[in-house]
């Protein structure tokens, strides 16, 4: 003899008495933490409009984290822009010092070239017509 497949009944779950929040704040709070949100039709009309502000939500973080990192790129910009301006400060003062007259004359005579002492001397050619 077979036996055939019987469903048991099951049992109701105790619904805990949970006490009823006072106020407008304890009830939304009671009605969040439990799921009752969910369960209202007036939740899955406002689904599309949910998404929408979790998308511009989205778009703020990204736009954010964005900023920021231009912001840090900029700096690191600025200040790379500050030491090469002291660098050029820097050569370009080394540039003027070494060029002066008597720098040259310094550097010139240890390889044995010398100053003109005397005053240059001008030829003038008269051409007749």
């Amino acid at each position: 003899m077979m036996r055939t497949n019987n469903l048991k009944p099951q049992k109701k779950k105790k619904e805990k008495n949970l006490p009823l929040p006072k106020g407008r704040f304890g009830k939304a709070t009671q009605e969040v933490l439990s799921g009752g949100v969910l369960e209202k039709e007036r939740t899955f009309r406002m689904f599309p409009f949910l998404l929408f502000l979790s998308f511009l939500a989205f778009i703020y973080i990204t736009n954010d984290f964005t900023l920021e990192s231009k912001i840090r790129e900029i700096s690191k910009i600025q200040k790379d822009v500050k030491e090469l301006r002291y660098e050029y400060i820097s050569v370009k003062s080394n540039l003027i010092t070494i060029s002066k007259q008597s720098q040259l004359a310094k550097r010139l005579e240890k390889l044995g070239i010398k100053e003109n002492k005397e005053p240059l001397k001008v030829i003038k050619i008269k051409v007749n017509e």
